[in-house]
Parts: C-alpha cells; sequence; structure tokens
C-alpha cells in the first residue's frame, strides 16, 4: 500500500514539475537571461532578437517606434490637405454626389444644411519637393524631406473612443493588445533595466486617455505600457518608502523571489515567472528612471531646439524624453497629447495646439537624424480620424468647428523604412472621400510592422483557441511608402 501511494503520488503533473522544474526554470532563463536564446539563432546566421520572435523574418530597417498620438483627431484639411475649391465654396452646400448617402455622427445630422468650410489657415510650399502644409506647421515643414505624408488613411470607427481603439489594436471592441504590446512581445527589449513600452501623456482637456489605450489585452502583463509621470515620482512607487533603504529592499526582495522561484518550480505557472520578471525590473528602475527622467543636463541649445523646459509637464518635454528613451533601446515609445477635438472653435484652438506641439514634433525628427538615429527609428505622427469638409454649426469668420471623418485623414512617418519626402494618396477637392492609393489602418500596421523585420501574417498570439495578430483578418504591405 506504501508503494503504490509513493507511485501515485510521482506520477502527477504537479510532482513531475516539482521533480524536474524543466518548464518553470526555461521560462525563468529566457526572461531572466533573453540571450541564452538569442544566442542559438545568431548562430544560424539569422538577425535575432530578445522577444518571443527569437528571430525576424526579413531584414529591418526599424529597431523601435516612436508614436505621436494626437488625441481627439487634428483636422486634415486645416493642417496637411489643400483644398482650394473647398475654401471658394465655402458658406455653400457640400454636393449631395460628395457625400453619397453616407453616415454622419449625430452631432450634424440634425443640420438642415452640410455648409463647405476651408481652411481657417493659408498653406506654404516646404521642402525640396515643396510639400503643402499649414503655415502652422514651420517646424514639422522644415522637416518635409524627411517624412512620408500620408493623405489616404481611413479607418472604420466615427466615434472617438472605438477609433483610437481600432488604430491601436487593430480592433474597435477593447481586449486586444495595442501596437506597442505587440512589439514588446514579438522583439522584447534592448534595455534590461527599462520597460520595453513606454507612455508619455501631455496636454489637458478633450477626450479622455484610457489605460486601455496603452493595454496589454489578452497578452502577458508585462508587455503593457508603462505610464511614466512628468511630476513627482517618474514611475508610481519607484521610489522607497522613507526608512527603507536600497539594501533592506533588495533583501526584502531576494526572499519573495526566492518564495516565487519555488512556486515557480513547483506549478510551472508562467504567470509567476512574469512577476518574478516584473520585480527586477522594477528594483533596476529605481537605478534608471531618475536619470533618464532628468532633462536639466541636456545642452541648452537642446532644450531650446525642442521648447523643453526641466521640470514642467509638456508635449516639447516628452519629446525630448522619447528621444533619450529611444537612445536606451526602449522598443516602443507612445506619447499622447490631448485637445484636438475641434467642434468648435476650431480656429483659436488648431492654433493653439499647433503651437503645442509643432516645434518639438520637428525637433525629433531632426535630433534624431543629427545624432544617426532616424533610419533605425520609426516616428509616426497622427490622431485617429479626420474632420469634415462641412462645418458643425455655423460659420462666422473667425469661428467654425468641424465633426468627426473617418472615410479619409493625413497622418505621417519618418525615418525607419518610410521612404522620405513623400506624398502618398489622395482625395477629392473636398478632402472627404480618397481617389488614390487608399490606406487602411491594417495596411498601416503591416508596413509599421515589415520595417520592424516582421511578417504580419507570422506574429500571432494563440487566445481562446484561435490565433490572433495585430492587424485581425487583414492588411496589405504598402511597397509605396517604403524606402
Amino acid at each position: 500500500m506504501q508503494f503504490q501511494n509513493t507511485l501515485e503520488q510521482t506520477l502527477t503533473r504537479r510532482a513531475f514539475l516539482r521533480g524536474t522544474t524543466g518548464l518553470g526554470g526555461l521560462a525563468l532563463a529566457s526572461l531572466l537571461d533573453p540571450s541564452i536564446l538569442r544566442s542559438q539563432a545568431a548562430t544560424a546566421g539569422t538577425a535575432a532578437v530578445p522577444g518571443a520572435l527569437k528571430i525576424l523574418h526579413h531584414p529591418a530597417k526599424a529597431k523601435r517606434v516612436i508614436y505621436l498620438f494626437q488625441s481627439g483627431a487634428p483636422s486634415h484639411l486645416d493642417l496637411y490637405d489643400p483644398k482650394p475649391l473647398l475654401q471658394k465654396m465655402t458658406g455653400e452646400e457640400l454636393p449631395p454626389s460628395v457625400r453619397k448617402g453616407q453616415r454622419i455622427t449625430g452631432m450634424t445630422a440634425g443640420q438642415a444644411v452640410l455648409r463647405c468650410v476651408g481652411s481657417a489657415y493659408p498653406f506654404k510650399q516646404y521642402g525640396k519637393n515643396r510639400t503643402e502644409m499649414s503655415e502652422l506647421l514651420p517646424h514639422i515643414g522644415s522637416v518635409a524631406d524627411d517624412i512620408a505624408l500620408i493623405r489616404s488613411v481611413h479607418t472604420d470607427p466615427i466615434n472617438h473612443d472605438p477609433a483610437v481603439t481600432f488604430f491601436g489594436t487593430g480592433n474597435q471592441q477593447p481586449g486586444r493588445p495595442t501596437m506597442g504590446a505587440w512589439l514588446a512581445y514579438g522583439l522584447g527589449s534592448e534595455n534590461a533595466n527599462l520597460p520595453s513600452y513606454v507612455v508619455l501623456v501631455s496636454g489637458g482637456g478633450g477626450q479622455s486617455l484610457q489605460a486601455r489605450y496603452w493595454g496589454n489585452g489578452f497578452l502577458p502583463g508585462n508587455f503593457q505600457g508603462v505610464q511614466m509621470r512628468s511630476q513627482g515620482d517618474p514611475v508610481l512607487y519607484v521610489s522607497n518608502p522613507p526608512g527603507l533603504s536600497a539594501d533592506s529592499r533588495r533583501t526584502l526582495l531576494d526572499a519573495m523571489q526566492d518564495l516565487n522561484r519555488r512556486q515557480l518550480g513547483q506549478l510551472g505557472d508562467p504567470s509567476i515567472a512574469t512577476h518574478i520578471d516584473n520585480y527586477e525590473l522594477a528594483f533596476r528602475m529605481q537605478t534608471s528612471v531618475p536619470e533618464l527622467m532628468d532633462i536639466s543636463k541636456e545642452p541648452k541649445e537642446v532644450l531650446e531646439s525642442y521648447g523643453a523646459e526641466p521640470g514642467k509637464a509638456s508635449y516639447a518635454n516628452n519629446c525630448l524624453l522619447a528621444r533619450r528613451l529611444a537612445e536606451r533601446g526602449v522598443r516602443f515609445i507612445q506619447l499622447c497629447h490631448r485637445d484636438w477635438d475641434h467642434h468648435g472653435g476650431l480656429p483659436d484652438g488648431i492654433k493653439a495646439q499647433t503651437k503645442n506641439t509643432d516645434r518639438a514634433s520637428g525637433a525629433l525628427v531632426r535630433d534624431l537624424k543629427q545624432r544617426g538615429m532616424l533610419d533605425e527609428t520609426l516616428v509616426i505622427w497622427g490622431g485617429e480620424f479626420g474632420r469634415t469638409a462641412y462645418s458643425q454649426g455655423d460659420i462666422s469668420k473667425n469661428n467654425f468647428g468641424r465633426d468627426h471623418h473617418p472615410r479619409c485623414y493625413s497622418l505621417w512617418a519618418a525615418g525607419g523604412g518610410f521612404k522620405p519626402g513623400l506624398v502618398y494618396g489622395l482625395t477629392d477637392e473636398f478632402g472627404y472621400n480618397i481617389v488614390e492609393n487608399p490606406v487602411s489602418v491594417h495596411d498601416f500596421h503591416a508596413t509599421m510592422l515589415h520595417t520592424l523585420g516582421i511578417d504580419h501574417l507570422k506574429l500571432t498570439y494563440r487566445f481562446e483557441g484561435r490565433d490572433y495578430r495585430l492587424t485581425d483578418v487583414s492588411g496589405d504591405l504598402i511597397p509605396g511608402l517604403l524606402a
């Protein structure tokens, strides 16, 4: 009987895992020393990465992404897509042949007349290719020869939250991983002392920013974006409480990690390995993050080029921090700037927002280029959709607004394998419909992943019996955008 009980205990799965610790040990080893797996890929002569992919699908141009998300949807018609006819027809009804019965939001559906309204500010030509952009964007215009301006992006949702979710995750419904989480999962981080996915927030008012806009979805928790703050502790609870020294913290952590490793060896649960990795990263961040966030040591001319001011919270400071994060090997850096939602008061509102963002956006591209980093850093600037060719409400000389418009809008990308000095796509004379080279959100994601050495069809994660990907069940590479 005693022999039978011992045999039964030996044959249980838990006893097997406790005895071998193979599964848990492998998971822990890959998290604490990714080079173990990288070395095998390097031996095979392929490009190795410390993430789940282990090796890239093809040679990469970009190593990292800086996503300058303009929350609230800036008007393409007032910034990047000039329409002289729309200017001439200001006050006249938008021809029904242009709208074609397409849906509009409830905010303008009740208007008796949808009146055309042209840009409040003139456009200028920038760069060798004489790219037309608003006069409100002199600094972005100064790097026009370094960016690919896409005027034919289109999306599915017509309201903010699902549109932000769609651009971030490839699906309108919450719960899926964001772009940054996918890259953190697939490629890993080049710096063991910092998260692979970092988020910085600026601006006030406008649409609220949900934490899931940088969430991990169904991926393990260590792939979610880590928000860093401009004031107080850069990361909540990164500092030790009063009376607790770094040595005491390390002793406490060692004791806890020993218990975690024992539990990992017994159960082989990957989530325990994730906890171990996160605790170790948090400890290392206590040293790396304060130095990173201190921009006061940057040269005066660099601070002035961005318009950055140490100790303040601003988009300019965040753009400079984005460059510092990129230098340190962070894989995906997401800046979220609010208050582009101009249903009314657009002329004053858009002027204020370009004043807040134009200088630093242009400086970031120039700074990366001067440091030899732009070729391997992809910078993306854009919102969740565009704005309507017609005014929401009345039009006066100095005041009007624009409603949501998902059927076409503009964004730009610089560096990282995108073709510099390019204007891609064409909209009609009203900036209402695309007439040449449409680019869906999924197409853009597929092209972005391609520059990072990833085939969008092959970066997948199995969840609830299905293999998911960033591009969902759609998306095509756009070769015309690539250098």
